[in-house]
């Protein structure tokens, strides 16, 4: 039986889903790497990420999300803001859509002010009680990004912090 609680599953920009701005796959800051690059507006843009960790049928077993870390660039001129949100999606059945809701999450950086910066990033997102993910749920993980009309977002990255139980 497998009961590790320091797994970790990287999650690649190319992965992600973005609405409002311009956004392209572009080699990143630095040599080698590749990101997801907005251009600069004026405009409030949300990334969304997918959480991409084991589920399972088995109730105490499989995987418990414990934080979600993100890379990322703001460059040119500070954001407003970028805050976190957590959604949970539990998968509908024939003809029933799916249901969300919002499991209670904290942010080590500071939405208005350190998180929005013109700076390389990694912000911490802990679920403040995490839980075993059954197999007909998933998360995404948003980002709610306000950006003046120079501002430039690099999005390298996630990371799933997690334990895993099998």
């Amino acid at each position: 039986m497998i009961h590790n609680t320091h797994f970790a599953q990287f999650i690649p920009p190319n992965a992600c889903h973005v609405i409002t701005g311009t956004w392209t796959q572009v080699a990143g800051q630095v040599a080698n790497t590749v990101v997801l690059h907005k251009a600069a507006a004026a405009e409030t843009t949300i990334v969304t990420i997918p959480i991409l960790i084991p589920q399972n049928s088995i109730a105490l077993q499989g995987a418990k999300l414990a934080s979600i870390e993100v890379d990322y660039e703001v460059l040119v001129l500070a954001a407003t803001s970028i805050t976190a949100a957590l959604k949970k999606i539990a998968r509908g059945a024939d003809t029933v859509g799916p249901s969300v809701s919002a499991p209670a999450i904290t942010q080590d950086l500071t939405a208005a002010t350190t998180a929005a910066s013109v700076a390389k990033h990694r912000l911490t997102v802990t679920v403040t009680t995490p839980f075993w993910l059954g197999k007909d749920e998933y998360y995404n993980l948003q980002l709610s990004c306000v950006c003046a009309a120079t501002t430039q977002l690099d999005i390298l990255g996630a990371v799933a912090n997690f334990t895993l139980k099998a």
